[in-house]
């Protein structure tokens, strides 16, 4: 089996049967793993911290990290193996249905001003400083519930999550609910190789390799798919493992711009300054004052 085949996110089979499907598990557990689904995912990690992935984007999450994931788009929270100590409550989420969202919007306009967040959350969204033990009393709610109650405490805590002034976009790669099987398989086989090779150099064609396609086709194709052109892409990529160095190692700069896949520091630094408006330096000293996380 290949490196991208093991890395080849899991597509999660969700039941039906429910509109709103509340879940929790500890650590370790089976169903911490690289996967995607159908629903979106709204998820509090209550214990430990660790690695968050999130299509492309790599960061860190902590006690109180909430996430909403969209559809298809892949995803992981993996504890940190210091953290050898089992925790029987680790992570409390809901998932719930693109289309019957949809179908809900043509019923009752007023729930249109949802849209948005949907939307945003095709590319994930992390949102900030919300308070633990409220987004834990939402989700008891929901869990303790069921019926018309279930729908309104989950829409309600959705509206809360709507007028949250502090969401982060995470994943570069924003993959429609409405692409075909084929075309979410092409796109992760892609991410994948790129999440696995960020350190080499990488080309236009060799991507488009991977997918059998030409190089100007795979290009049309990968904008059109996820917004973003393929280089940019790679960029983000790159510069996201060195934002986890900069606040994670005292390695010089010179040392993560080369371990991220930058034979050029110049052209590092130039990279970072458009992504994260500021230099890697400035990015470090902020990140230990604690104002900024990755």
């Amino acid at each position: 089996m290949s490196i991208i085949d093991k890395l080849k996110p899991e597509f999660e089979i969700v039941d039906k049967g429910e509109t709103i499907r509340y879940l929790e598990h500890g650590w370790p557990t089976p169903l911490c793993r690289w996967h995607a689904h159908e629903e979106y995912e709204l998820h509090l990690v209550l214990r430990t911290s660790g690695k968050v992935f999130v299509g492309d984007y790599v960061g860190q999450f902590t006690p109180g990290s909430l996430f909403l994931t969209g559809p298809n788009l892949p995803h992981n929270w993996v504890t940190e193996e210091s953290s050898n100590k089992s925790v029987p409550l680790r992570d409390m989420l809901i998932q719930f249905n693109h289309q019957t969202m949809t179908k809900a919007f043509e019923v009752f306009p007023e729930l249109s001003e949802l849209n948005h967040l949907l939307d945003a959350a095709r590319s994930g969204i992390e949102f900030k400083n919300y308070d633990t033990d409220h987004a834990k009393s939402c989700l008891e709610s929901i869990r303790e519930s069921r019926g018309m109650k279930r729908l309104m405490h989950f829409l309600h805590f959705l509206q809360e999550l709507n007028d949250w002034k502090q969401k982060v976009s995470l994943s570069l790669t924003k993959l429609s609910p409405s692409l075909s099987s084929i075309s979410q398989d092409r796109i992760n086989d892609v991410v994948n190789y790129v999440i696995e090779n960020y350190k080499n150099n990488i080309s236009l064609s060799e991507a488009a390799e991977i997918v059998n396609m030409s190089e100007s086709s795979f290009s049309r194709y990968f904008m059109k798919t996820t917004g973003n052109r393929f280089s940019e892409f790679v960029s983000r990529i790159r510069l996201g493992r060195a934002c986890v160095m900069l606040y994670e190692t005292d390695d010089q700069i010179a040392t993560i711009a080369f371990a991220s896949g930058y034979n050029n520091l110049a052209n590092f630094n130039r990279q970072f300054i458009k992504l994260k408006g500021m230099t890697p330096r400035e990015y470090r000293q902020t990140a230990y004052k604690g104002l900024i996380s990755e």
